[in-house]
Protein backbone atom coordinates (compact mmCIF):
# COMPACT_ATOMS: atom_id res chain seq x y z
CA UNK A 1 0.00 0.00 0.00
CA UNK A 2 1.13 3.42 -0.67
CA UNK A 3 -0.09 6.88 0.43
CA UNK A 4 1.92 9.03 -2.60
CA UNK A 5 0.90 6.73 -5.66
CA UNK A 6 -2.27 4.60 -4.60
CA UNK A 7 -3.14 1.20 -6.29
CA UNK A 8 -6.56 0.25 -7.46
CA UNK A 9 -7.17 -3.33 -8.78
CA UNK A 10 -10.22 -4.92 -9.92
CA UNK A 11 -9.76 -8.85 -10.21
CA UNK A 12 -12.17 -11.45 -11.73
CA UNK A 13 -12.09 -14.17 -13.51
CA UNK A 14 -12.59 -14.57 -17.70
CA UNK A 15 -15.87 -13.62 -18.57
CA UNK A 16 -16.93 -12.09 -14.52
CA UNK A 17 -17.36 -8.65 -16.09
CA UNK A 18 -14.18 -6.88 -14.84
CA UNK A 19 -14.10 -4.91 -18.16
CA UNK A 20 -17.10 -3.07 -17.43
CA UNK A 21 -16.42 -1.90 -13.89
CA UNK A 22 -13.00 -0.34 -15.55
CA UNK A 23 -15.58 1.16 -17.39
CA UNK A 24 -17.00 2.56 -14.62
CA UNK A 25 -13.55 3.78 -13.20
CA UNK A 26 -13.13 5.09 -16.39
CA UNK A 27 -16.26 7.64 -16.12
CA UNK A 28 -15.19 8.33 -12.52
CA UNK A 29 -11.72 9.40 -13.34
CA UNK A 30 -13.15 11.29 -16.26
CA UNK A 31 -15.30 13.47 -13.91
CA UNK A 32 -13.13 14.09 -11.14
CA UNK A 33 -9.89 14.75 -13.16
CA UNK A 34 -7.99 11.75 -12.64
CA UNK A 35 -5.13 10.85 -14.38
CA UNK A 36 -4.52 7.00 -14.17
CA UNK A 37 -1.96 4.66 -15.24
CA UNK A 38 -3.68 1.34 -16.76
CA UNK A 39 -2.44 -2.32 -16.31
CA UNK A 40 -4.26 -5.15 -18.22
CA UNK A 41 -4.06 -8.59 -16.41
CA UNK A 42 -3.01 -10.32 -20.01
CA UNK A 43 -0.47 -7.88 -20.28
CA UNK A 44 1.12 -10.46 -17.34
CA UNK A 45 1.13 -13.61 -19.26
CA UNK A 46 4.25 -15.66 -19.49
CA UNK A 47 3.38 -16.60 -23.14
CA UNK A 48 1.82 -15.43 -26.24
CA UNK A 49 -1.08 -17.50 -28.25
CA UNK A 50 0.74 -19.97 -29.93
CA UNK A 51 3.69 -20.29 -27.26
CA UNK A 52 0.62 -20.90 -24.75
CA UNK A 53 -0.97 -23.90 -27.14
CA UNK A 54 2.43 -25.03 -27.36
CA UNK A 55 3.01 -25.33 -23.03
CA UNK A 56 -0.53 -26.48 -22.74
CA UNK A 57 0.37 -29.53 -24.99
CA UNK A 58 3.60 -29.85 -23.70
CA UNK A 59 1.96 -30.34 -20.54
CA UNK A 60 -1.05 -32.77 -21.63
CA UNK A 61 1.51 -34.64 -22.95
CA UNK A 62 3.42 -34.87 -19.30
CA UNK A 63 0.44 -35.19 -18.01
CA UNK A 64 -1.22 -32.48 -16.79
CA UNK A 65 -4.19 -31.62 -18.48
CA UNK A 66 -4.92 -28.57 -16.10
CA UNK A 67 -2.07 -26.07 -17.39
CA UNK A 68 -4.02 -22.40 -17.70
CA UNK A 69 -3.74 -18.30 -17.56
CA UNK A 70 -5.23 -18.85 -14.26
CA UNK A 71 -2.61 -20.96 -12.71
CA UNK A 72 0.36 -19.07 -11.79
CA UNK A 73 3.32 -20.76 -13.79
CA UNK A 74 1.74 -19.17 -16.86
CA UNK A 75 1.85 -15.52 -15.58
CA UNK A 76 4.81 -12.91 -14.76
CA UNK A 77 3.28 -12.45 -11.14
CA UNK A 78 6.80 -11.88 -9.65
CA UNK A 79 7.17 -9.17 -12.37
CA UNK A 80 3.96 -7.63 -12.02
CA UNK A 81 4.70 -6.99 -8.08
CA UNK A 82 7.51 -5.57 -9.18
CA UNK A 83 5.64 -3.17 -10.83
CA UNK A 84 3.40 -2.31 -8.08
CA UNK A 85 5.78 -2.02 -5.60
CA UNK A 86 8.18 0.14 -8.32
CA UNK A 87 4.23 2.25 -8.75
CA UNK A 88 4.10 2.50 -5.10
CA UNK A 89 7.16 3.57 -4.26
CA UNK A 90 8.12 6.23 -6.90
CA UNK A 91 4.78 6.30 -9.63
CA UNK A 92 6.78 4.73 -12.11
CA UNK A 93 6.63 1.62 -14.18
CA UNK A 94 5.76 -0.62 -17.15
CA UNK A 95 3.09 -2.98 -19.09
CA UNK A 96 2.28 -3.68 -22.52
CA UNK A 97 -0.63 -5.26 -23.98
CA UNK A 98 -2.07 -8.79 -25.01
CA UNK A 99 -3.13 -8.28 -28.90
CA UNK A 100 -6.45 -10.08 -28.77
CA UNK A 101 -8.38 -9.96 -31.95
CA UNK A 102 -7.86 -7.96 -35.66
CA UNK A 103 -9.38 -4.91 -33.93
CA UNK A 104 -7.00 -4.88 -31.15
CA UNK A 105 -4.08 -5.85 -33.90
CA UNK A 106 -4.96 -2.39 -36.20
CA UNK A 107 -4.86 -1.03 -32.82
CA UNK A 108 -1.76 -1.67 -32.05
CA UNK A 109 -0.03 -2.68 -34.82
CA UNK A 110 1.11 -6.51 -33.42
CA UNK A 111 -0.81 -9.66 -34.92
CA UNK A 112 -3.35 -10.87 -32.45
CA UNK A 113 -2.47 -13.48 -30.15
CA UNK A 114 0.91 -11.41 -29.69
CA UNK A 115 2.26 -8.63 -26.76
CA UNK A 116 3.20 -5.02 -27.61
CA UNK A 117 6.56 -4.25 -26.56
CA UNK A 118 6.87 -3.08 -23.01
CA UNK A 119 5.76 0.99 -22.54
CA UNK A 120 6.70 2.89 -19.65
CA UNK A 121 3.67 4.22 -17.73
CA UNK A 122 2.81 7.88 -18.27
CA UNK A 123 4.78 10.29 -15.92
CA UNK A 124 2.66 12.34 -13.22
CA UNK A 125 -0.67 10.00 -12.58
CA UNK A 126 -2.33 10.10 -9.65
CA UNK A 127 -2.82 6.27 -9.54
CA UNK A 128 -2.29 3.35 -11.14
CA UNK A 129 -5.39 0.77 -11.94
CA UNK A 130 -4.96 -2.87 -12.58
CA UNK A 131 -7.77 -4.98 -14.59
CA UNK A 132 -7.31 -8.75 -14.69
CA UNK A 133 -7.39 -12.18 -13.11
CA UNK A 134 -4.41 -12.24 -10.80
CA UNK A 135 -4.75 -8.73 -8.81
CA UNK A 136 -4.91 -10.11 -5.07
CA UNK A 137 -2.95 -13.25 -5.40
CA UNK A 138 -1.52 -14.34 -2.57
CA UNK A 139 1.43 -17.12 -3.14
CA UNK A 140 4.45 -18.38 -1.15
CA UNK A 141 6.47 -15.95 -3.41
CA UNK A 142 4.07 -12.80 -4.65
CA UNK A 143 1.32 -11.14 -1.97
CA UNK A 144 -0.06 -8.43 -4.65
CA UNK A 145 -2.91 -8.39 -2.47
CA UNK A 146 -0.73 -6.28 0.13
CA UNK A 147 0.15 -3.89 -2.43
CA UNK A 148 -2.66 -2.46 -3.08
CA UNK A 149 -4.21 0.38 -1.89
CA UNK A 150 -8.42 -0.74 -3.00
CA UNK A 151 -9.23 -4.38 -3.72
CA UNK A 152 -12.41 -4.70 -5.61
CA UNK A 153 -13.82 -8.18 -6.66
CA UNK A 154 -16.33 -8.95 -9.62
CA UNK A 155 -17.73 -12.51 -8.95
CA UNK A 156 -21.17 -13.33 -10.84
CA UNK A 157 -22.16 -16.71 -9.27
CA UNK A 158 -20.41 -19.68 -10.81
CA UNK A 159 -23.61 -20.36 -14.44
CA UNK A 160 -23.59 -16.85 -14.98
CA UNK A 161 -20.31 -16.49 -15.32
CA UNK A 162 -20.19 -19.06 -17.35
CA UNK A 163 -22.67 -18.27 -19.75
CA UNK A 164 -21.10 -14.68 -20.00
CA UNK A 165 -17.90 -16.27 -20.89
CA UNK A 166 -19.54 -18.88 -23.72
CA UNK A 167 -21.38 -16.21 -25.45
CA UNK A 168 -18.78 -13.63 -25.14
CA UNK A 169 -16.20 -16.29 -26.86
CA UNK A 170 -18.06 -17.36 -29.16
CA UNK A 171 -19.43 -14.32 -30.70
CA UNK A 172 -15.96 -12.07 -30.16
CA UNK A 173 -13.46 -15.10 -30.78
CA UNK A 174 -15.25 -17.08 -32.86
CA UNK A 175 -14.75 -20.25 -30.27
CA UNK A 176 -17.27 -23.12 -30.45
CA UNK A 177 -19.42 -23.57 -27.08
CA UNK A 178 -17.05 -27.35 -26.87
CA UNK A 179 -14.08 -25.58 -26.98
CA UNK A 180 -15.04 -22.82 -24.19
CA UNK A 181 -16.46 -26.10 -21.85
CA UNK A 182 -13.25 -27.86 -22.33
CA UNK A 183 -11.01 -24.35 -21.62
CA UNK A 184 -13.50 -23.95 -18.39
CA UNK A 185 -12.74 -27.82 -16.98
CA UNK A 186 -8.89 -27.57 -17.93
CA UNK A 187 -8.99 -23.93 -15.58
CA UNK A 188 -10.84 -25.61 -12.81
CA UNK A 189 -8.19 -26.60 -10.06
CA UNK A 190 -6.46 -22.98 -10.96
CA UNK A 191 -10.04 -21.40 -10.35
CA UNK A 192 -10.09 -22.61 -6.97
CA UNK A 193 -7.00 -22.32 -6.42
CA UNK A 194 -6.08 -19.32 -7.19
CA UNK A 195 -8.96 -17.45 -8.58
CA UNK A 196 -11.52 -18.17 -5.64
CA UNK A 197 -9.14 -17.12 -2.71
CA UNK A 198 -8.81 -13.69 -3.81
CA UNK A 199 -11.87 -12.87 -2.79
CA UNK A 200 -11.29 -13.49 0.74
CA UNK A 201 -8.47 -10.20 0.13
CA UNK A 202 -11.17 -7.83 -1.78
CA UNK A 203 -12.25 -4.93 0.19
CA UNK A 204 -15.74 -4.85 -1.60
CA UNK A 205 -17.25 -7.99 -4.05
CA UNK A 206 -20.19 -6.93 -6.68
CA UNK A 207 -20.95 -10.40 -7.10
CA UNK A 208 -24.07 -10.26 -9.81
CA UNK A 209 -27.13 -13.23 -9.43
CA UNK A 210 -29.63 -13.88 -11.55
CA UNK A 211 -33.07 -13.77 -11.19
CA UNK A 212 -34.24 -16.43 -14.43
CA UNK A 213 -33.16 -20.22 -14.46
CA UNK A 214 -29.61 -20.65 -15.50
CA UNK A 215 -29.41 -24.10 -14.30
CA UNK A 216 -27.93 -25.50 -17.82
CA UNK A 217 -25.17 -22.32 -18.59
CA UNK A 218 -24.13 -24.47 -21.92
CA UNK A 219 -27.62 -24.10 -23.12
CA UNK A 220 -28.41 -20.30 -22.41
CA UNK A 221 -29.37 -18.32 -25.67
CA UNK A 222 -28.55 -15.28 -24.28
CA UNK A 223 -27.10 -13.64 -21.02
CA UNK A 224 -29.32 -12.60 -18.32
CA UNK A 225 -30.04 -8.74 -18.50
CA UNK A 226 -29.64 -6.36 -15.68
CA UNK A 227 -33.09 -6.00 -14.83
CA UNK A 228 -32.81 -10.10 -14.82
CA UNK A 229 -30.47 -10.17 -11.98
CA UNK A 230 -29.72 -8.69 -8.40
CA UNK A 231 -26.09 -7.87 -7.60
CA UNK A 232 -24.67 -8.44 -4.28
CA UNK A 233 -22.21 -5.73 -2.80
CA UNK A 234 -20.41 -7.39 0.47
CA UNK A 235 -17.91 -4.86 1.82
CA UNK A 236 -15.51 -6.27 4.10
CA UNK A 237 -15.08 -3.67 6.46
CA UNK A 238 -18.47 -1.66 6.56
CA UNK A 239 -17.06 1.05 8.89
CA UNK A 240 -17.09 4.18 6.99
CA UNK A 241 -20.07 3.03 4.59
CA UNK A 242 -23.16 5.22 4.68
CA UNK A 243 -25.89 2.21 4.17
CA UNK A 244 -29.08 4.83 4.80
CA UNK A 245 -27.65 6.79 1.60
CA UNK A 246 -27.26 4.33 -0.53
CA UNK A 247 -30.78 2.51 0.26
CA UNK A 248 -32.32 6.03 -0.32
CA UNK A 249 -30.32 6.85 -3.24
CA UNK A 250 -30.98 3.15 -5.33
CA UNK A 251 -34.47 2.22 -5.14
CA UNK A 252 -35.41 -1.27 -4.53
CA UNK A 253 -32.29 -2.17 -2.70
CA UNK A 254 -31.85 -3.91 0.76
CA UNK A 255 -29.89 -4.79 3.33
CA UNK A 256 -29.10 -8.56 3.30
CA UNK A 257 -26.34 -8.45 6.31
CA UNK A 258 -24.94 -5.79 8.51
CA UNK A 259 -21.94 -5.18 5.77
CA UNK A 260 -23.49 -6.40 2.62
CA UNK A 261 -26.34 -4.61 -0.04
CA UNK A 262 -28.43 -6.09 -1.90
CA UNK A 263 -29.32 -3.83 -5.55
CA UNK A 264 -31.34 -4.81 -8.88
CA UNK A 265 -29.10 -5.61 -11.30
CA UNK A 266 -29.52 -2.11 -13.75
CA UNK A 267 -28.12 -0.01 -10.74
CA UNK A 268 -24.91 -1.69 -10.29
CA UNK A 269 -23.17 1.28 -12.38
CA UNK A 270 -25.40 3.65 -10.44
CA UNK A 271 -24.16 1.99 -7.17
CA UNK A 272 -20.45 1.68 -8.57
CA UNK A 273 -20.31 6.00 -8.94
CA UNK A 274 -22.28 6.45 -5.42
CA UNK A 275 -19.56 3.82 -3.38
CA UNK A 276 -16.64 4.46 -5.36
CA UNK A 277 -16.34 8.04 -6.11
CA UNK A 278 -15.50 8.96 -2.50
CA UNK A 279 -13.13 6.30 -1.69
CA UNK A 280 -10.98 6.98 -5.01
CA UNK A 281 -11.65 10.73 -4.43
CA UNK A 282 -10.15 10.48 -0.84
CA UNK A 283 -6.72 8.12 -1.82
CA UNK A 284 -6.04 10.74 -4.88
CA UNK A 285 -6.48 13.72 -1.96
CA UNK A 286 -4.59 11.74 0.55
CA UNK A 287 -1.83 11.29 -2.67
CA UNK A 288 -1.46 14.57 -3.64
CA UNK A 289 -0.81 16.14 -0.16
CA UNK A 290 1.58 13.37 0.66
CA UNK A 291 3.71 14.11 -2.39
CA UNK A 292 3.50 18.15 -1.94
Amino acid sequence: MSVKHPIIVVTGSSGAGTTTVKHTFEQIFRREGITAAWIEGDAFHRYDRAEMRQKMAEAEAAGNKHFSHFGIEANLLEELQEVFVQYGTNGTGRTRHYVHDAREAELYGSPPGTFTAWEEFPPNTDLLFYEGLHGCVVTDKVNLAALADLKIGVVPVINLEWIQKIHRDRAARGYSTEAVMDTILRRMPDYVHYICPQFAETDINFQRVPTVDTSNPFIARWIPTPDESMVVIRFKNPRGIDFPYLLSMIPGSFMSRANSIVIPGAKQDLAMQLIMTPIVLQLVDRARRARH
